[in-house]
């Protein structure tokens, strides 16, 4: 018989393209072996870290262990001790149960494990490499298993070249790390990255967890929830509406104690905020749910991340009436009074408004008696309305003087004006307090004024950082900025380069004390300001620059820049419109954005159809 074409893969191949599905980067290896660790109860877990992962993933537990033939049978793909029929798919009670995920991370990295039971005497010790088993002996070590991934990705040169920088991938670890811990406050468990403790978690309440993850302050901003019914029980923890950030932070939800993403949930806590905070701020929340497994598939997802419940409308309806309860609770919501007219209410932002009498506005022109040419009353005299035409014909006349007075020469090389003579009209006026608009010789130019002015900042920042360090201006009142241990440790990583752009620190065992800023910066953004630098630090992020030096001058130019609704007075736009066009190239941000655009009389022409 000829030969086909299709064959079967050599299981060492089939497992290397599982692996592409279960181990995304090191984060992946570190859910899969902590959740078989939770699933073997134990009570104490601790996660080794070393290069953000790429060098060594390392969990330790003191569950119940394997005997010698399961500790071989682990590595097999589709073993598990998880489910033993389809039917247990839809009532699931573990992590972990796919049974790919030891046989897909030894088919891309170097593998030792140990593992003993609590009855035998000895335990087992096999090592892997890339899915072959090299080494299998008895050992003596304490009860439960310690698994150490070494060398991810080392025959896959491709996947690990794409491995992000250290600290975006610590960044991924810490975010899984944070989802377990939180998920079982009644274990303890540890982080250690390049030998240094990151976090020690001991057993303790939700809350106390929480304290310990994000920072002592963090209990003092939130309130309980808690509902109770037949079909879902809900309970945990949702921010006041004050600490609500800019940022999307701390936002968790659990359903029996697995991690799920739900923007139509999400959805449900915005609308129980209505009124509270402001467009577009995000609260925190660590919410709970308790429902029967029956009442939810949670393989819709590869990750399984996402769960499906066969009736959303109303988890989602109960989800909001316990978190609007919960701050109507505690006096951080109007009460709802069902009695009341809401049209006799008066609008909530006219609360603290003073009152005002009211004024009547009586035309002194206009004559009843008197009739327009078109046999209408005469609202304005015909004195006043030629005295009206002369004064704007006058304004008219001395604009077009000044402006060919004080029309001067910009040397610059963006290349939208190349071929022009360079008179640019210097005579300007906001529109919407948003637009600065001018005149570039025959052409109209409409210029954003708060990206022109990031784009000024952005490079005069770099401009100077070549130089020397930023100058910094001194607090007169320090702020404290309260940052959970992964936030400090980061900040500690780029600390140089932070203090090179203008920032004084000085770090505290829970917090960091900013004691200076740059001289651009305001007192009143630095917290909003560290926001986005660790945004930026621990996250990739597309819409910043690869540099760390031009992430943070793009950062603090942000923050610094004029904003729109701010009024400027005619020396400030004239400096402004200065300072962009002798840059090399001002029609564009740094991130791209587009700053100002032309009008040529040819444009304007077609829109009186001349």
């Amino acid at each position: 018989m000829k030969q086909g074409r299709i064959k079967l893969l050599p299981d060492h191949v089939a497992n290397q393209i599982a692996a592409g599905e279960v181990v995304q980067r090191p984060a992946s290896v570190v859910k899969e072996l902590m959740e078989n660790a939770l699933d073997a109860g134990a009570d104490d877990i601790k996660l080794i870290v070393k290069d953000g992962g790429k060098t060594l993933i390392q969990v330790v537990d003191n569950g119940e262990g394997m005997n010698e033939l399961d500790a071989r049978m682990a590595f097999e793909r589709h073993a598990t001790s998880k489910i033993n029929s389809a039917d247990d798919l839809f009532h699931l009670q573990t992590k972990g149960f796919r049974g790919e995920a030891l046989a897909s991370i030894a088919a891309v990295a170097h593998i030792e494990m140990k593992t003993k039971t609590a009855e035998a005497e000895l335990g087992t010790y096999i090592k892997i490499e890339g899915s072959k088993v090299v080494k299998q002996e008895p050992i003596a070590t304490p009860k439960g298993t310690s698994i150490a991934v070494k060398n991810l990705f080392y025959n896959i040169p491709a996947r690990r070249k794409f491995l992000k920088s250290v600290q975006v991938e610590m960044r991924h670890i810490n975010d899984e790390f944070f989802r377990l811990a939180l998920a079982h406050p009644d274990i303890s468990f540890s982080l250690i990255h390049n030998g240094n403790t990151v976090y020690h978690l001991p057993k303790s309440k939700l809350l106390q967890r929480i304290s310990n993850l994000f920072g002592s302050k963090m209990p003092e901003k939130l309130v309980p929830v808690e509902e109770s019914t037949d079909y879902v029980k809900i309970y945990g923890y949702t921010g006041k509406p004050e600490f609500a950030k800019l940022k999307r932070g701390e936002q968790f939800f659990f359903v029996n104690k697995r991690f799920i993403k739900s923007p139509y949930l999400n959805h449900a806590i915005l609308t129980a905020y209505e009124g509270l905070i402001k467009d577009k701020a995000y609260p925190s929340y660590f919410i709970f749910f308790e429902i029967d497994t029956e009442h939810i598939d949670v393989n819709i997802h590869p990750t399984k991340t996402e769960i499906k419940f066969d009736d959303e409308q109303t988890v989602y309806a109960i989800l909001k009436v316990a978190v609007k309860h919960s701050l109507g609770q505690f006096n951080l919501s109007p009460a709802i009074d069902f009695d009341t007219r809401p049209d006799l209410e008066i609008p909530y932002e006219y609360h603290k408004k003073p009152p005002v009498d009211p004024q009547i506005k009586v035309d002194p022109d206009f004559n009843p008696f008197k009739e327009d040419d078109f046999g209408q009353p005469a609202k304005v005299s015909p004195l006043k309305m030629s005295k009206k035409l002369a004064y704007f014909e006058s304004l008219m006349h001395e604009s077009s003087e000044t402006a060919n007075e004080l029309a001067k020469d910009i040397q610059h090389q963006d290349p939208a004006f190349t071929g022009m003579d360079n008179q640019f009209d210097l005579v300007s006026f906001q529109l919407k307090q948003k637009y600065i608009v001018t005149r570039r010789d025959e052409r109209l130019l409409l210029v954003h004024q708060n990206r022109a002015h990031i784009n000024v900042l952005y490079h005069k920042l770099l401009a100077q950082l070549q130089k020397e360090n930023i100058p910094s201006q001194q607090l007169i009142f320090p702020v404290e900025l309260q940052l959970n241990p992964g936030e400090i440790s980061s900040l500690r990583e780029h600390r140089d380069k932070i203090i090179q752009m203008g920032f004084d620190l000085k770090f505290e065992k829970e917090s960091v004390l900013v004691e200076g800023v740059p001289l651009q910066l305001q007192s009143q953004a630095v917290a909003d300001i560290f926001q986005e630098i660790l945004e930026t630090l621990q996250y990739e992020n597309p819409d910043k620059i690869s540099n760390i030096d031009e992430q943070l001058a793009l950062i603090i130019a942000e923050q610094s820049a004029v904003k729109t609704g701010q009024k400027l007075s005619e020396d400030e736009q004239q400096n402004l419109l200065k300072d962009l066009f002798e840059l090399q190239q001002p029609r564009y941000t740094p991130t791209g954005k587009k700053v100002f655009i032309s009008l040529e009389p040819e444009s304007i022409d077609r829109k009186f159809d001349l």
